[in-house]
């Protein structure tokens, strides 16, 4: 344990009704004998743990404040040290002249989460839950604060503690059996083990595939809006935020800097930027320009989700290609939103007939949901929320291994892989490498067999069976030595 005795104010700075004072450490009660007077005479060690009583706070032996005063003692307390925690009322200097009294009585300043730190280093706190309270702290939506309740009361520590026990006793058994075979010192038998190991693996997938889900909880989904100049992406910005966030005119290039801005959107934290219009190289003149659309770009490459903005009365231009061309390969999840659309002359079947034209020239973004929107009047707009989360979810998808090979097998047995020159090509398995986007890996007996026709077809069926909206899916191939298998 830690020698120094540590305090720091533990409530937020600024003016309120009380200021908490928390010191830690082996002197943490003789300090706050000296700097606390009981009104009972009593002194603070002489307390019951957990209790709280009334007097003066003192600085230099001279009163400064009346308030309340708490003692926990080793280990029944949040750090596992003697702790004492001093109300006082909450003016800004009074807190800081209370703190500074604990400094003078031989307390040092408490570096930023060093409280929790200790209670991690007791062994009261594991090191998620040290995380889970940070979390706590820092949530700016309702579900990142569910989360981090969860994570802090031990629900995920737990989870994976409960796996590494099953898996360790796993091992236990294999190793008993390899030194000291014959003995039946436990009950092995391969079967038993092979299949509780897959169960094993099962959960623990399962467990991984809450990852992304929970990371866009606790950190929020990245949403980019990207498109040519004065397609109105910054209205749609506005719209969103529900405020005049950025400035909108009608001149193409207003847009200079990437703004950012955070809006809760159900149980997730959307962090939006409103990117720089996206101009061709020879447009472009101006050097902080062409900074600006470099920002852009980058903007994409770090973002969850990147909704492409189109004009409807211009329809799809090359540079909207280009755009959408880079969120596509940089694995993006991805939303097509037509704008202006209140402004578009319509009849019956306009809208079909206009997203078949879009798909058309933007034949690799068959996957990408369309929303026709007035970013004007907000028409529509309110539909993206709900999109934004979905997307993103889906190009996090993670597939369970065995799941996924029932559904390749499924997918073979409907459509045969093809043959060359009598060489039938052969699937052995398939397991998902990463996320953002979904790839998986696909061992084959003869990578030259495997024909883009048929990759483009389990890829369908990959998007049938598990949805994958708005996401790309890439397959990789490798060759396995059908002895090896």
């Amino acid at each position: 344990m830690n020698d120094k005795t540590i305090a720091a104010i533990s409530t937020p700075p600024g003016k309120g009704g009380i200021a908490v004072i928390r010191i830690s450490g082996s002197d943490a009660i003789a300090i706050g004998d000296r700097m606390f007077k009981t009104k009972n005479g009593k002194k603070l060690s002489e307390l019951d743990s957990a209790k709280m009583i009334y007097g003066d706070i003192l600085y230099n032996g001279i009163a400064i404040d009346d308030g309340l005063a708490s003692v926990f003692f080793s280990p029944h307390s949040y750090t596992g040290e003697d702790t004492v925690e001093i109300n006082c009322h909450g003016g800004i200097l009074l807190a800081n002249k209370v703190l500074e009294s604990a400094f003078l009585c031989g307390a040092e300043q408490a570096s930023p989460g060093e409280f929790t730190k200790r209670a991690f280093l007791s062994g009261n706190i594991s090191l998620t839950e040290a995380e889970a309270i940070a979390e706590l702290i820092d949530a700016q939506s309702e579900g990142q604060l569910t989360l981090a309740s969860s994570n802090s009361h031990g629900v995920l520590s737990c989870a994976i503690t409960e796996l590494y026990n099953r898996l360790s006793q796993l091992v236990a058994k294999i190793y008993v059996d390899i030194d000291y075979p014959g003995e039946d010192l436990v009950e092995f038998d391969k079967a038993d083990i092979l299949e509780e190991l897959l169960f094993l693996i099962n959960d623990i997938e399962k467990l991984s595939g809450t990852y992304q889900t929970g990371r866009a909880v606790a950190h929020g989904v990245s949403v980019v809006i990207c498109g040519k100049p004065n397609t109105g992406k910054s209205s749609l910005m506005n719209m969103l935020l529900g405020k005049e966030r950025a400035i909108v005119t009608s001149e193409a290039g207003t847009t200079r800097d990437i703004i950012e801005e955070t809006v809760e959107a159900g149980c997730v934290l959307l962090r939006i930027s409103d990117t720089a219009g996206i101009r061709k190289k020879s447009k472009v003149n101006e050097n902080i320009e062409k900074y600006s659309v470099i920002r852009s770009l980058l903007a994409i490459e770090r973002a969850d989700v990147c909704i492409i903005m189109l004009d409807a009365l211009e329809g799809v231009t090359d540079q909207d290609a280009k755009i959408a061309g880079e969120a596509h390969e940089a694995g993006k999840g991805i939303i097509i939103v037509v704008n202006k659309w209140d402004e578009y002359e319509k009849e019956n079947g306009t809208l079909e007939k206009y997203q078949k034209e879009v798909y058309n020239k933007l034949s690799y973004l068959q996957y990408a949901p369309i929303l026709f929107i007035s970013a004007k009047t907000g028409q529509r707009v309110h539909k993206l929320y709900e999109l934004i989360n979905k997307v993103a979810n889906q190009n996090a998808l993670r597939v369970q291994t065995s799941v996924l090979n029932q559904v390749l097998n499924e997918a073979i047995a409907i459509v045969q892989p093809p043959t060359d020159k009598g060489k039938r090509l052969k699937i052995f398995y398939m397991t998902q490498a990463s996320t953002k986007p979904p790839t998986f890996v696909v061992f084959v007996n003869d990578k030259e067999l495997f024909h883009f026709s048929y990759e483009r077809y389990l890829i369908n069926q990959l998007r049938k069976e598990f949805g994958l909206v708005g996401t790309p899916v890439r397959i990789i191939v490798r060759e396995k030595n059908e002895k090896d298998i």
